[in-house]
């Protein structure tokens, strides 16, 4: 620390022209190379087997998650005007170059599937629009004697229908987006409302809005920083440059994340938050450390101020942020890039405002001045009465301060049983916004929005021609269709054959079941080839009838509903497997909650690892075990707390919360080591452990507390950001503040006030 407080204060020009430089060229790479990464698919760990299997089925089924159009006309949408929207709104999206014309579903493109004299026919609902009374019923009969679309395309009410256009993973953007709302708005007219929805609209939208609504956010944050900042450091000096040096880590951190080539995932729109947290940390305990020595040493020069604050206070804020960073990088471990990137980034953030703090800050106040408010005007150290009553309130109710905090830990302990995870995108948005009342809206009057689809693979050719495998799966999907309210509607091949069996039977019902022959079975799959669409068919059966897609409309994307459903088609994988089927699931349903559970598994695998990596680090900087286990108390406090909250407040884990024990990790450990460096400064002077509590509280205390106060006040401002995840985060970063600084100041005081001596 020597030579780095010699060279800041010697060399300033130095120090500020190589930031200057570096700062330029990252801004730079940040402004010319950074892109939003908008595909979901590529969050996920593309190695992993149940990735590497959907990705699978999705190309041999040709799986493309669907933009679903509702036309809404409430008096019915069976009249002339209505079905010419229908018709013209297909062609419309068919036009567009980022939609495959084959793709497009609609009243307009759905087959009929019909029986003349015997034979098999598939012909189109109506090509020419129905424009006499006559034309319109008949319409009307044909789509309710079709279960294939009634209930599916055409509400049960038939006052919606529903358009759906297939897309590529990578084709969704904004302008897209806005060309799909122009579109339909120009088809809508006083009868008729359209609205629109889909995972893609959704997925979509907020990895697009989400981080501008970050972007908003963070100004806000940041000026609420500057306030209370100014209000605790009384100095626009040190003010604007501790957000000089928060603003210059947050620079380089994406700027070296453009450098080399990593794209920005929504997860990472955190970071700012994460580095504004912990860089306003370092410049407060290095200013306050400062007017403490000048107050001290009134004689003291401008350079001898500056070397001592980086001398005195380089040990902690290094061992504070290294701590820091290693907890980060821990992170690697997730099977998740973003989050591995997270955890990589943030840490060199965290370097970065480190070597900001010791260089930048000494060498700028070694060229502009150290305030005035911090230089000696002859009043003499005293101890805040606040430092002075909370530590002699703490340490003569010892007992109950420990009481208290098992209390805390044990009840945050029974809040933690009810947290639950959420894999829902939906759920991102305010329950007022479009994009949620027109997925409940279509949740309501059709299947559901959300598909999960069901793969059941056989090792025996024309597997799915066989009555028995084909009658199961039926079983399945009627009686899950039946028992579970969040499964709305199935399709799959059996629809087809219950329908043709039908048709070729007079229409009879009691002929719309599988038929008993496989022959038969063969005979009218080949006459659908023959007379329809035949990718129709190959959407639901690969070519030689050894696996099938079945196809679940789920009422809800979150994981409490996904895992439902999954639990109930489990319980038929003995009666597959008895007849040579297994089961495997597929689409992005199914991919979004294994990716939720993959972020959720490799949080409690970074954190157990992160604490026990700090805990030794601690252990041997101070070369007491027992001070590594101290420090932990803060963080596993925290950690407890924030999550016991979450579970009380009904707050989902999902993968903006999941972070949040990164974060009390950061902040815990940064406090508990700064208090225990200078408790141990204080004991080597004060005999009385008590004195020493008081110093260290007066000293690195009210540091910790002026920490927390401007982070928590600024973070509390998130509470007006239009998306949910993000009012949480704002909340919940300020809980984990205010918990980590009680945590230090009470039960970690207690603790380390009863060890009887330090190891030099």
């Amino acid at each position: 620390m020597k030579k780095i407080s010699q060279l800041a204060t010697k060399h300033p020009w130095l120090i500020l022209s190589a930031i200057l430089i570096v700062t330029v060229y990252f801004t730079v790479q940040m402004m010319n190379n950074s892109r939003l990464e908008t595909d979901l698919d590529e969050y996920m760990p593309q190695t992993h087997p149940a990735f590497m299997y959907s990705d699978s089925a999705e190309a041999i089924f040709n799986i493309k998650d669907g933009i679903l159009i509702a036309l809404e006309n409430k008096n019915g949408i069976y009249n002339t005007n209505t079905l010419r929207k229908v018709k013209e709104l297909t062609k419309a999206l068919q036009d567009m170059k980022e939609i495959e014309r084959g793709d497009v579903n609609s009243l307009y493109e759905a087959e009929n599937i019909v029986g003349t004299d015997g034979a098999l026919d598939v012909t189109p609902f109506y090509d020419e629009v129905p424009d006499t009374p006559e034309a319109l019923e008949k319409l009307r009969n044909n789509v309710r004697s079709n279960e294939i679309v009634y209930g599916r395309i055409v509400s049960n009410d038939e006052t919606v229908t529903i358009l759906t256009a297939e897309i590529e993973d990578d084709v969704f953007s904004i302008d897209f987006y806005n060309k799909l709302l122009d579109t339909a708005k120009d088809f809508e007219d006083e009868e008729n409302a359209i609205y629109i929805a889909g995972k893609p609209i959704v997925e979509g939208t907020l990895v697009f809005l989400a981080p501008k609504d970050m972007q908003q956010m963070v100004p806000i944050v940041v000026l609420v920083i500057i306030i209370v900042l100014f209000i605790a450091l009384r100095s626009i000096k040190t003010t604007l440059l501790t957000l000089l040096g928060v603003v210059l880590s947050i620079i380089w951190a994406f700027g070296l994340m453009a450098a080399v080539g990593v794209p920005i995932y929504s997860v990472a729109t955190i970071l700012p938050v994460m580095l504004i947290a912990m860089g306003v940390a370092y410049a407060i305990h290095l200013f306050n450390h400062l007017k403490i020595f000048l107050t001290r040493n009134p004689e003291a020069t401008r350079a001898e101020a500056l070397r001592n604050m980086v001398r005195v206070m380089g040990r902690p804020v290094v061992i504070s942020a290294t701590t820091t960073a290693v907890g980060f990088m821990s992170l690697l471990t997730s099977e998740v890039y973003p989050i591995k990137y997270f955890g990589l980034f943030t840490a060199f953030g965290v370097v970065v405002a480190l070597a900001l703090s010791l260089l930048m800050l000494p060498a700028a106040l070694m060229l502009m001045g150290i305030p005035k408010n911090m230089l000696s005007t002859g009043a003499k150290e005293r101890n805040h009465p606040l430092a002075v009553g909370l530590t002699k309130w703490v340490l003569s109710h010892q007992k109950g301060v420990v009481i208290g905090s098992v209390i805390v830990i044990l009840l945050s302990g029974w809040g933690i049983q009810k947290v639950w995870i959420n894999s829902s995108f939906i759920d991102k948005f305010n329950k007022d916004s479009d994009i949620v009342l027109t997925d409940q809206l279509i949740n309501e009057k059709f299947g559901g929005t959300t598909i999960l689809n069901v793969v059941l693979n056989s090792s025996d050719l024309d597997a799915f021609k066989q009555p028995d495998i084909l009658r199961l799966a039926d079983k399945m999907q009627v009686e899950v269709d039946a028992e579970l309210e969040e499964v709305g509607n199935t399709f799959s091949l059996t629809h087809f054959l219950k329908r043709m069996n039908q048709v070729l039977h007079s229409d009879s019902a009691e002929y719309y079941t599988i038929p008993d022959s496989q022959d038969l079975n063969a005979q009218y799959l080949l006459l659908y080839e023959m007379s329809g669409d035949p990718d129709n068919l190959w959407k639901q059966v690969d070519y030689d009838f050894s696996r099938a897609n079945l196809t679940f409309q789920l009422k809800g994307d979150d994981t409490k509903t996904i895992k439902a459903v999954l639990d109930r088609i489990d319980s038929y994988k003995d009666d597959f497997e008895e007849l040579g089927v297994t089961i495997r699931y597929a689409g992005s349903g199914y991919k979004a909650m294994v990716f939720t559970q993959l972020i959720l598994d490799g949080q409690i695998q970074s954190l157990a690892l992160s604490l026990l990596i700090i805990i030794v680090i601690l252990a041997i900087t101070y070369r007491e075990i027992s001070v590594g286990l101290i420090a932990s108390v803060p963080i596993l406090i925290t950690t407890v707390v924030s999550f016991g909250v979450m579970g009380f407040l009904n707050v989902p884990l999902s993968t903006t919360t999941a972070l949040l024990a990164s974060i009390a990790m950061g902040v815990g450990i940064d406090y508990a080591v700064h208090f225990i460096e200078r408790y141990r400064d204080y004991r080597k002077i004060h005999t009385d452990k008590t004195q020493a509590a008081i110093a260290t509280m007066n000293h690195t205390g009210r540091a910790i507390m002026f920490n927390a106060i401007i982070v928590i006040s600024g973070f509390l401002v998130m509470l007006f950001s239009v998306f949910p995840p993000n009012r949480e985060l704002g909340a919940l970063i300020s809980l984990n503040m205010f918990t980590s600084f009680v945590g230090t100041v009470t039960i970690m005081l207690v603790l380390i006030n009863r060890k009887k001596k330090f190891k030099d």
